[in-house]
């Protein structure tokens, strides 16, 4: 399947989980998702004339690790549920989460109603698209009954700490039932949409990922999932979307074939300390409403900007509303606002926003909408 590189500076309405391709002072570079091409032989032929795959990447831990090493056992309890899943477009991989339910990236399949589906060292299979969710990249596969039925994987409950060691399954280049290891480098960090916009609260890692690793689980050294694999920015820095993000989606995806976010319909920018000094803060907090979009949730309610300035090369809406806090939590950066409304909160909720309005604090009320499908 073709790459999907969400590049395009675009301001679009808070929704949810924010998921903003572009906001004033914010950085709008985002992450490529990685899926493997379709003809996976003419890929691996390739490797083999130089541009083979990272050394890291290996059908099973060998060397200097034994039967006892963690990531062995983490890699053999993992291993018979990953799925390499093929499409017209491409490959990608994916994971078993119940009985007949495989999950893997809404860009693996993209308009496919069907796929292919492999189990490590099984035969083929067809599985069809029971739902997809392009705003947080996730997708589920139902299963025919004649499919493999190893022991499903399971979401991890907690978010991971920064430095836990972790473990990504999945078929690199086609390669199925490849394993790589690496730490959880940072998390709260934000993944590209195939909407072009960005998916919050996702999990950064410095295991290796290569095309044909989207979809693919991440693992905590005890085999639960802490991130289904979206995409790579480069060497050592890659995303998942988190197991928290997942718990919520997947199962509607199951039972409904889609998942409605919510949605406050505000753009924001983050307050830079350029920012701060232009709108008169002492330090930078909170975050700005820049737009209020006509007929939203929040219209009515928020105030969005009244006049463009130049604040540190960039030009940006100023005057409207600094939110400070929602629901009590205290408002840092736009990922923090994007991460509760789509982790804490569902269309039709009504949130308690601490808002800086024309120098005195106040308290706002909003009830959530539906965010518009993309």
């Amino acid at each position: 399947m073709d790459d999907r590189t969400p590049t395009r500076r675009r301001v679009l309405e808070l929704g949810g989980a924010a998921f903003v391709a572009a906001l004033a002072g914010c950085n709008t570079d985002a992450p490529r998702a990685e899926t493997q091409p379709p003809d996976s032989t003419a890929a691996v032929n390739a490797t083999r004339e130089g541009a083979s795959p990272p050394s890291s990447a290996t059908e099973e831990p060998t060397g200097s690790e034994t039967p006892t090493s963690p990531y062995t056992r983490v890699y053999r309890q993992a291993v018979d549920s990953v799925v390499l899943v093929r499409t017209d477009g491409g490959s990608g991989s994916g994971f078993l989460v119940e009985p007949s339910y495989v999950v893997t990236n809404a860009h693996v399949v993209g308009e496919a109603s069907t796929v292919d589906i492999r189990f490590s060292r099984a035969r083929w299979s067809g599985g069809d698209v029971l739902g997809t969710d392009a705003e947080s990249d996730l997708a589920v596969i139902e299963l025919p009954e004649s499919a493999p039925s190893p022991e499903p994987l399971s979401f991890a409950a907690s978010e991971p700490a920064v430095g836990q060691e972790v473990v990504a399954v999945g078929s690199p280049f086609g390669l199925d039932g490849a394993v790589t290891t690496g730490v959880v480098s940072g998390v709260d960090r934000s993944a590209p949409a195939p909407t072009g916009a960005q998916i919050p609260d996702a999990i950064q890692t410095d295991a290796a990922i290569n095309p044909g690793n989207s979809g693919g689980p991440l693992l905590s050294l005890d085999g639960r999932v802490v991130a289904v694999i979206n995409s790579e920015r480069g060497e050592n820095v890659a995303f998942g979307i988190s197991a928290a993000l997942a718990r919520r989606v997947v199962p509607r995806l199951i039972e409904d074939g889609s998942y409605d976010h919510p949605f406050l319909g505000v753009a924001l920018a983050a307050i830079t300390p350029d920012l701060a000094r232009a709108l008169g803060l002492s330090s930078p907090q909170g975050v700005l409403v820049t737009t209020v979009l006509d007929g939203g949730p929040a219209a009515g309610r928020l105030r969005g900007g009244t006049e463009t300035r130049l604040v540190g090369g960039s030009r940006v809406s100023v005057g409207g509303d600094v939110l400070l806090s929602i629901d009590g939590e205290t408002l840092r950066t736009v990922e923090d606002l994007s991460s509760h409304l789509e982790l804490e909160t569902r269309p039709g909720d009504t949130v308690e926003l601490t808002v800086l309005r024309d120098g005195y604090v106040t308290v706002v009320e909003v009830e959530l909408g539906t965010r518009p499908k993309q």
